[in-house]
């Protein structure tokens, strides 16, 4: 399978406020290093899932590859050629190709818009559309293609009068319209009930087999990125410490950090006395990240050399990655 993202060395970094007095005074930049330094290749047709606990950089990631955030290093490659707010060329066609799925769909639909409006604005902003009847002909197929049926139902309600797995199938409908190779899904169920959550992820995957797209699937919850991915990414305090397929990272990780999430996992009540692995203690400031590995004054298994060398993302077995100097 082609690639369709290559990312090389991504680098998202902020600065940091510090208070007026102390950014007055002090000669050095309070760097927040949201994302620092990572390597991702997802291929044609793929979902791989980005994994990690709050604060660990997913979604900053997932908006740098769209170029919703500015990058300070690195290269993003789609299709093979570099994506750069310098290159207004390519970028205005990566922006048809490429979409966005986000969290909240209670707050990235706008209340004063009727859907088919909603699902039509990247045709009306990208100028794709000729006239009123071919608009509405591409939003219904949006919709139905998003599960919405029958949807001319739908078409001049308003996203108050939708429950919320009806408001997420519209953000997927919206994602779909420019039929994309690529999208962002971040956390695109953990705002709702679980009844609904099967059937958005069974729409993705859908949409995955007839079209090709890849996705990167943003969660916090390792469990289901096993349930919808290929390969999985786990990402810790700006870094990705092991990469794998999707049964390999869930059953035979590596890293002490993939451990630890593994052993939180829900699983049947056969293996409820396993033992679990809690992690001590919260994520390091970003702006403050330890030296060496930055994991290791959480890890149980911490020697000195994990205090002062930061381990490299190195291939332990076909297709699998490890960062850990115990591996």
């Amino acid at each position: 399978m082609s690639n369709v993202v290559e990312v090389k060395s991504l680098k998202v970094h902020f600065d940091g406020h510090q208070g007026f007095l102390k950014d007055f005074f002090s000669k050095e930049k309070n760097l927040v290093k949201a994302v620092d330094g990572i390597d991702l290749v997802i291929k044609k047709g793929e979902i791989v899932s980005l994994v990690g606990e709050s604060g660990s950089g997913k979604t900053t990631t997932g908006k740098a590859l769209l170029s919703l955030t500015h990058q300070s290093d690195g290269e993003i490659l789609f299709e093979g050629e570099s994506i750069s707010q310098k290159n207004k060329k390519a970028l205005k066609s990566f922006r048809q190709k490429a979409q966005m799925i986000f969290q909240d769909p209670y707050q990235s639909l706008n209340p004063r818009n009727i859907i088919m409006d909603i699902v039509a604005e990247p045709l009306v902003v990208n100028k794709l559309i000729s006239s009123e009847d071919e608009k509405k002909e591409r939003v219904i197929q949006a919709l139905e293609n998003a599960g919405i049926k029958p949807a001319e139902r739908f078409l001049y309600k308003y996203p108050h009068e939708l429950s919320g797995g009806q408001r997420q199938r519209i953000v997927i409908a919206s994602a779909l319209i420019l039929n994309p190779s690529f999208i962002v899904a971040d956390e695109p169920v953990s705002m709702l009930d679980v009844s609904i959550r099967a059937d958005i992820l069974k729409l993705m995957v859908e949409q995955r087999d007839k079209k090709g797209i890849s996705y990167l699937f943003i969660t916090h919850d390792l469990s289901l990125a096993w349930l919808i991915s290929d390969r999985i990414a786990i990402m810790y305090l700006g870094k990705i410490v092991e990469v794998g397929d999707a049964e390999l990272i869930a059953g035979s990780c590596l890293h002490p950090y993939s451990k630890a999430l593994v052993s939180v996992m829900p699983v049947p009540r056969k293996l409820k006395n396993r033992e679990r692995m809690i992690l001590k203690g919260e994520t390091p400031n970003p702006s403050r990240i330890p030296t060496g590995c930055r994991f290791h004054p959480r890890c149980p298994f911490a020697i000195d050399q994990c205090k002062a060398e930061e381990p490299v993302l190195k291939e332990v077995k076909p297709g699998h990655h490890v960062a850990c100097h115990l591996v």
